[in-house]
């Protein structure tokens, strides 16, 4: 019987270089990453946590991982001071390094790779990792993802002026590093977990001018709300904000009352302050749950599209696991610790077991309002309503008309079409439009911040365009690496030999080449020969 010979040009059996090894890794320092890491190691396991915090100032400027929005205080800058305030702010971490866990933060997992129907050649579950200095990858035998939460995008006109800041991202600089810059805030928003992030933020010597909500009460807890408006917080339902008026950074929330129509009333109010707290809506991180693949699906319980877990804290990939916020995020879990540690110990409790511990779901309870049409108003009324265009993707400067209407990037030169029908129906074909396609076709998404700002904005506006809820409109999806990352940091990874040698012919490339002594006396690119053998053949 004659065994055809491997394919020399495949990936398939080459070796991959693995810079380390461990039973568990487990991604991300916070409640339910620390309880996941130690309960790992006094089950006997080796066990690697990461945490990418704290991050660099750059790359906060970037808005990664949260939407930062330009609100760091200038004590930011000192690295060290940061790594000092992240490690006091999280008593646990100095109980992982007492319980012999390799603890490394500032670290970032760029990548989780597993065997599947797209990729079969892995050696196990391989983790890209970077750092300040170099990339690496890890091979783990299991991996607890516990990544956290990030906050849904809300634009309206001089929305990229320093001072608009994330939810997350405010009360991360306000409780773990003492480095929010603006003093006095605007907070967008009254569900839970905005007024939670209200009164933390006050607790931390900020002062909270206004919460302002576009449904006609708030959504969220009606003691919280109650303590706020005691403390001096004015409350203003039924309105939205206009404009982030000032120079150079947020000097001023104008904002407006909105109509039964739904449509912003035309008198204005100026409020001062100098930031303005998006918090209409908070989304698990689910970047390398998707880019691994993993199921996910749109669970409103969860905080909109989370992964699909079974009663261990199990994806669909053997051996990942996701816990905390990254997981699903609802009220209850937000006031306190005990739901997210309560995951990572089911998880832990699995680990090298064959099935669920415990076979029995504890669902989150409902949400406490309709989150599709909650998160659809507030784009209707502060984006589709806005007095003026604006950046919805500040990376790429695609606004809210470019993307509804398909059109290509402004640097393209793109003339406009003489076409009468530019619904998305018309361009996109029928069903749900789906968000990647509209990001090839006009690149909302595709900037340094990787659609952190954007994608839940881009999903809300495709969802209004074809008049279809959130659930209908697809999940955009990730790939690796899903942290920006130099180009220089890939030389980090050694190719072996055997993956080098053929590495133009994966991607089709054609010698592009040409030694001189073989130059034609009259030559241009039309008429040189791309069509023979590849340069590693």
């Amino acid at each position: 019987m004659n065994i055809p010979a491997s394919d020399p040009k495949s990936v398939t059996g080459k070796p991959l270089t693995i810079d380390e090894k461990v039973d568990v890794l487990v991604i991300g320092a916070g409640a339910a990453g620390l309880e996941a890491a130690i309960g790992a190691a006094a089950r006997g396991f080796g066990v690697l946590l990461v945490d990418e915090n704290p991050v660099p100032f750059k790359t906060m400027g970037d808005d990664v991982p949260l939407h930062f929005g330009q609100g760091m205080a200038a004590n930011a800058r000192n690295r060290n001071a940061m790594m000092e305030a992240f490690v006091a702010s999280e008593p646990r971490i100095e109980e992982a390094f007492e319980a012999g866990i390799d603890v490394r933060l500032g670290t970032a997992c760029w990548g989780l790779f597993a065997n599947g129907s797209a990729l079969g050649w892995m050696p196990g579950l391989v983790a890209g990792v970077a750092d300040d200095e170099r990339s690496f990858l890890v091979e783990a035998k299991h991996v607890i993802l516990a990544c956290g939460r990030r906050d849904m995008g809300l634009g309206f006109p001089g929305w990229e002026k320093p001072g608009v800041i994330g939810a997350t991202a405010a009360l991360s600089l306000a409780t773990r590093y003492g480095a929010l810059g603006p003093r006095r805030l605007v907070v967008l928003g009254s569900g839970t977990e905005a007024l939670t992030t209200a009164l933390a933020l006050r607790g931390n010597g900020a002062e909270i001018a206004a919460i302002v909500e576009h449904a006609p009460e708030a959504v969220g807890d009606a003691a919280l709300l109650a303590r706020l408006r005691d403390g001096g917080a004015e409350i203003l339902t039924g309105h939205v904000v206009r404009e982030a008026a000032g120079r150079e950074a947020v000097e001023a929330a104008l904002v407006a009352r909105l109509e039964e129509t739904g449509r912003p009333a035309p008198d204005e109010r100026r409020i001062a302050c100098d930031g303005i707290v998006l918090a209409v809506g908070t989304t698990p991180v689910i970047d390398l749950i998707d880019a691994a693949g993993c199921k996910v699906g749109f669970q409103p319980e969860r905080g909109g599209y989370a992964p699909i877990l079974d009663a261990s804290q199990r994806t669909s990939i053997p051996n990942v696991y996701a816990v905390g916020d990254c997981a699903g995020i609802w009220a209850a879990k937000t006031r306190g610790r005990g739901i997210a540690e309560a995951e990572a110990a089911r998880a832990v409790a699995a680990l090298g077991a064959a099935a669920p511990t415990d076979d029995r779901i504890e669902l989150p309870p409902p949400p406490e309002c309709d989150i599709s049409a909650y998160r659809l108003a507030w784009v209707r009324a502060s984006v589709v309503e806005a007095r003026a265009e604006f950046h919805v993707c500040q990376c790429e400067e695609v606004t809210a008309r470019e993307i509804l209407e398909i059109r290509p990037p402004r640097y393209l030169d793109w003339q406009n079409e003489r076409r009468n029908d530019r619904s998305l129906t018309a361009l996109l074909g029928d069903g749900p439009p789906n968000p990647d396609q509209v990001k090839r076709l006009t690149r909302a998404g595709m900037g340094p911040c990787q659609g952190r700002r954007c994608r839940e904005q881009v999903a809300a506006l495709l969802a209004l365009g074809a008049a279809q809820p959130l659930s209908a409109i697809p999940l955009a999806g990730y790939r690796a690496p899903t942290r920006p990352m130099p180009l220089s940091m890939t030389a980090h990874v050694p190719e072996s030999r055997e993956q080098a040698e053929h590495w133009d012919t994966w991607f089709g490339m054609h010698a592009q080449w040409v030694p001189f002594w073989e130059v034609p006396e009259r030559y241009t690119v039309a008429t040189n020969d791309a069509t023979g053998p590849v340069a590693s053949e």
